[in-house]
């Protein structure tokens, strides 16, 4: 059964957490109190040039298609701070050439340089903070924005209630998805990831099939997560009454890369604790229809 209800997570109306699509967009918004945080995941700078020296493909650059997308989001929802649930970039060394230049570009310019940013680092996104944020009071090494630029690893961190980041306690968990989260990230109301590029594979009646971009939204299951880390937050207590997190995975910002076609038997998921980690998963398409389980989309 679809409808068009969006990937909402205010099931408990006590909850002071809201985490939303976006409409139409693959990013989303969480409100945490005192500060808007807009979220987009898998940015992938450069992927052209990737394509270009990986598979010999030329393609050509969608750098300002992409910064225009996001400086327009930007100037619609009005957030406080930028999350990038990681792959900001898409080489997985230091970027060089096209994929450095577009980046400088888009942290050198309105509304982006003003803006303060949190990114959680990504597979893909080597040593991004050696030139991103200032070493011991020294400019960057290239192109910071004039707001704050801050690089935490990929395990991820707990934004708090009112809006402070923090490393033990929080309302919203950011991680990339590529590694395990962090206890901190897994102690939050909801844990929000990138990484999987989630897509479906839609077939009409006649057999044509197209892929869309998807959000997979549920519950963790902590059956994975106690093997993983035992019994040491409240919900993977043998005798748990607390409910575990939502987990909300974000489509991919770059709309060429590939994904994760979910919905396919066969198709492997590549973040660690995917797809066991998830229950009663749901997708939703961009528009924000509920696709209903991603298994029998």
């Amino acid at each position: 059964m679809r409808d068009s209800r969006p990937p909402d997570t205010h099931e408990n109306e006590t909850s002071t957490t809201h985490v939303e699509p976006v409409p139409g967009q693959p990013a989303a918004l969480a409100d945490l109190g005192t500060e808007r945080a807009l979220l987009v995941a898998d940015y992938h700078a450069g992927y052209e040039a990737g394509l270009r020296y990986e598979r010999g493909v030329d393609v050509p650059s969608h750098a300002p298609e992409r910064r225009e997308r996001l400086y327009s989001l930007i100037e619609h929802t009005n957030p406080d701070r930028l999350v990038v649930l990681g792959d900001l970039m898409h080489s997985i060394g230091d970027p060089g050439g096209a994929e450095r230049a577009e980046l400088e570009v888009l942290f050198e310019s309105e509304p982006l340089r003003s803006l303060d940013v949190t990114i959680v680092k990504g597979n893909h996104d080597g040593a991004i903070e050696t030139w991103l944020e200032p070493a011991d009071g020294a400019a960057p090494s290239a192109g910071p924005p004039a707001g704050s630029v801050t690089v935490v690893s990929g395990d991820g961190i707990a934004l708090g209630p009112d809006g402070s980041e923090s490393t033990t306690t929080g309302t919203v968990g950011v991680c990339h998805g590529h590694t395990w989260p962090s206890r901190a990230v897994l102690g939050s109301s909801v844990v929000c990831l990138g990484h999987e590029h989630p897509c479906v594979r839609l077939e009409d009646e006649v057999g044509g099939s197209r892929v869309e971009r998807v959000w997979l939204r549920g519950r963790l299951d902590p059956a994975p997560f106690c093997d993983h880390f035992g019994a040491t937050l409240p919900w993977l207590a043998d005798d748990a009454t607390a409910e575990p997190p939502q987990i909300i995975v974000l489509p991919a910002f770059n709309e060429l890369v590939g994904g994760t076609w979910v919905n396919l038997p066969e198709q492997s998921f590549l973040s660690p604790f995917l797809p066991d980690g998830l229950a009663d998963g749901e997708a939703y398409l961009l528009d924000g229809t509920r696709l209903g389980s991603y298994e029998s989309v």
